[in-house]
């Protein structure tokens, strides 16, 4: 072997880790390892697939990163030639060309050593991902032979080689061959044979890997533009590349890294396979006889040995490479090239806006039931996605349709989208990257079977999907939603305050629709500090009277009080307004029902929405604060000085301790940031009360320990409707609902059955009038 491999890299390897690990933090791209077996460092050779070229650094800084062991990757050949110094440098982080002589056996040796080994089998880079051939197998364009092929075999054969001498060695030391032992692991530079059969006794595994850019970007930078300048545009190849590439590096993008299941080598074959395999076992000396094997068979057993190799590599590269493809990190772009791609085989190019968006969320919500989908962190938030599903755009797909790439196949007509037919044309596979990033997309989803599928059955059920389907899943939403601001929330700055909570009630939303449920549902809206479970209790009185109910989690509650310091009151605004929308898929209108600042809120809401809202109850509404609560003290005293605050509060997260009536379900820690939003939407509720038209219902305790009662009065003067009421309780607690002081909870539910009543009355007369309309257009019976 040349001195070049002989050479110790491990000190220009190690500058070089510490070199990318100071630069890393300074580059645009995100680098996530997703290792759900958590197998990433017990590997020995790590397969990836190839799309970009700096991607081929950076799996050897992660190993080394995970497992503190040293790499071989095998790089293009041409890269060694034309430049020593450029040649040197690779050979000193471990590359190896791929076609110098002795390769297998030196890596195989290498692996027997304790170093790992990586190896793209594509080849080379994929620019079009497209790697699903017409009948389903795995295949790829090769740019120099203008072919499609196969994918290389060399890892497969290294990895079964590998295998195979560490049964000899086994079967070498069962027959008490010593000397033969001794020699082996001097020739591998092992101190002592127990430390080559310790190796040998080790199975050989493969980690499959797969690496998902996400965006892929073609705009211009100012590293294009130098290549653009000194190639004098005799390179378009090198300007492409720097052009996508350096977008990955020098902007915001993600590298997603997904690590499949190790594949046991040992397993590939079928056991009249190995049988056979054994027969020639006695004639291996060497790892370079196993080589030798297999390209020049003489005898029949040497014959017989290539085939079973042969097919048990064949098998071994499809296995390997399914589990490459099948890792992608599937974003919004794959699901919408998919959604574009199959409208346009089906013919159906023009499609509505309307249609297009909410087959994107139920293909979302179908993705996240597949447990063979691996979607991108952003598709399990659901604030990024939530509109869509009201057939409105969000601000991932409005940059997906202006990408360079995507804008030129998408036009806009009005409602509807027209996408251009040349999506499904070949194109320079050069240029594909900037010229139809919808095919790279919708190419590199492809393999991923059920997110394909999703799409499609998204799409065929847009048009006859129900009302209480869709409702489910912004129920699930909901969770999701709560799930991940508990996770957002957990970090070790956050820990002092959480550590503090004595909240314990379950905080998930809930949706209970009893059989033949009425026409009015009750949308229950917790208070400040609070969760759902504030409620739950009064939610499920209400619904043994036959009521749909939903009870909203509040944006910012029900996780960590760094949460709500974060939270403005149009974030608690838009939680009542899903709520709706998850309701009324059971019923006509709505009852709001709202606790303290969940009161204000829905009355606010009544105001700016009236429509389908039958009636508000609001429960101890803070219109004015005691001043001798200590935290709620800072509204008393004034608008513009709780505006100089906001800098500083925003600054250092200030928190207040507030005794609660109900430890189990409020936050113990108050963000004094909150008490700004506060007084924000006190100034919306004064502004807009008027507007308040449907009927309205007060409770009020008249010793409420935070909220002034007296306030409850101009509220009351400032409600627009003429049909309002007011109710003071004797009471020197504020969660008169909590605990259902004074019947309160009697009173709402009184209030609801004359709601209820009033709209089925009016029902009646209604249909009642359609029915005489139309026998007097039908001729039977005349108008008075």
């Amino acid at each position: 072997m040349d001195t070049e491999l002989d050479l110790d890299f491990r000190p220009t390897y190690d500058w070089c880790v510490k070199a990318f690990s100071l630069v890393r933090k300074r580059l645009g791209i995100n680098i996530c390892l997703h290792d759900d077996y958590d197998k990433f460092a017990e590997g020995d050779i790590y397969l990836f697939n190839h799309f970009a070229r700096f991607e081929t650094i950076i799996p050897q800084y992660l190993i080394h990163e995970e497992t503190g062991q040293y790499c071989r990757c095998v790089a293009a050949g041409e890269l060694f030639e034309g430049n020593e110094s450029f040649a040197n440098f690779l050979y000193g982080v471990g590359a190896v060309p791929h076609n110098h002589p002795g390769l297998l056996p030196f890596l195989a040796a290498e692996i027997l050593r304790g170093r790992k080994v990586i190896i793209f089998p594509e080849g080379g880079m994929v620019k079009d991902r497209h790697v699903v051939g017409s009948s389903g197998e795995y295949s790829i364009f090769s740019p120099t032979a203008k072919i499609r092929r196969k994918h290389h075999t060399g890892a497969a054969v290294l990895a079964l080689t590998v295998e195979l001498f560490k049964q000899r060695v086994l079967s070498v030391f069962e027959a008490k061959e010593y000397a033969r032992l001794e020699r082996w692991a001097k020739a591998l530079e092992m101190d002592t044979t127990e430390e080559l059969l310790a190796v040998a006794s080790k199975p050989t595994e493969i980690i499959p890997a797969n690496i998902t850019f996400y965006p892929i970007r073609a705009s211009d930078n100012i590293l294009s533009r130098s290549a653009e300048f000194f190639s004098k545009g005799t390179n378009p190849r090198l300007v492409e590349e720097i052009l996508i590439e350096a977008n990955m590096i020098l902007k915001d993008c993600d590298m997603d890294i997904r690590v499949s299941k190790p594949l046991d080598v040992r397993h590939v074959w079928k056991w009249w396979e190995k049988r056979l395999l054994s027969r020639v076992f006695n004639q291996i000396n060497s790892l370079d006889d196993f080589f030798k094997l297999s390209h020049a068979p003489d005898t029949l057993n040497e014959k017989i040995f290539k085939l079973c190799s042969s097919r048990g590599t064949n098998r071994l590269r499809d296995y390997y490479m399914d589990a490459i493809y099948t890792g992608v990190t599937v974003n919004l772009y794959h699901l919408a090239s998919s959604l574009i791609r199959y409208l346009i085989l089906k013919k159906e190019a023009r499609v509505s806006k309307r249609n297009f968006h909410r087959t994107l969320y139920l293909a979302i919500k179908f993705c996240q039931r597949k447990a063979d989908v691996h979607l991108h962190r952003s598709l399990t938030k659901p604030e990024n996605y939530w509109n869509l599903n009201k057939g409105d755009t969000c601000e991932t797909l409005v940059k997906y349709m202006s990408a360079e790439g995507c804008v030129e196949h998408i036009k806009e007509d009005g409602d509807y989208y027209l996408f251009d037919e040349t999506v499904l044309e070949i194109t320079g596979y050069n240029t594909v990257r900037l010229e139809n990033l919808i095919r790279v997309y919708a190419n590199e989803v492809m393999p991923i079977k059920e997110a394909v599928l999703s799409v499609e059955e998204a799409y065929e059920s847009i048009r006859d999907v129900e009302q209480s389907t869709l409702a489910f899943h912004l129920l699930d939403d909901e969770n999701l939603s709560l799930d991940c601001d508990r996770k957002t929330y957990t970090k070790p700055h956050h820990i002092e305050i959480n550590l503090k909570e004595t909240a314990c009630a379950p905080a998930e939303p809930y949706l209970i629709v009893p059989e033949n449920c009425r026409k009015t549902g009750v949308l229950l809206v917790h208070g400040l500090l609070a969760s759902p479970a504030e409620l739950y209790e009064f939610g499920r009185e209400v619904s043994e009277q036959g009521y749909a109910v939903m009870g909203i989690r509040l944006k910012g509650h029900g996780t960590s009080p760094w949460d709500l310091r974060d939270r403005h009151w149009q974030d608690w605004m838009d939680s009542i307004g899903r709520g709706r929308q998850i309701l009324s898929a059971f019923v006509d209108d709505i009852s709001l029902v709202g606790f303290a600042t969940g009161g204000t809120l829905a009355l606010l809401e009544a105001a700016h929405n009236p429509d389908g809202i039958s009636s508000v109850s609001a429960v101890s509404v803070p219109w004015q604060f005691k001043t001798s609560n200590l935290l709620f003290a800072h509204l008393a005293h004034g608008y513009e000085r709780l505006s100089s605050w906001v800098p500083t509060i925003e600054e250092k997260g200030v928190f207040k301790e507030h005794p609660s009536e109900n430890p189990e379900v409020n936050y113990r820690s108050v963000p004094v940031r909150t008490t700004y939003e506060l007084h924000q939407l006190h100034e919306q509720l004064r502004d807009n009360l008027p507007k308040v038209s449907c009927p309205v219902k007060l409770f009020q305790g008249i010793e409420d320990p935070i909220v002034d009662a007296k306030g409850i009065n101009e509220v009351f003067d400032l409600i627009g409707a003429q049909d309002k009421e007011l109710i003071m309780v004797e009471s020197e607690k504020h969660g008169i609902l909590y605990e259902n002081i004074g019947n309160c909870r009697q009173g709402i539910l009184g209030f609801l059955e004359t709601i209820d009543q009033k709209a089925a009355n009016q029902q009646e007369v209604t249909q009642k009038e359609q029915s005489e309309d139309r026998l007097y257009e039908e001729g039977g019976v005349g108008h008075e």
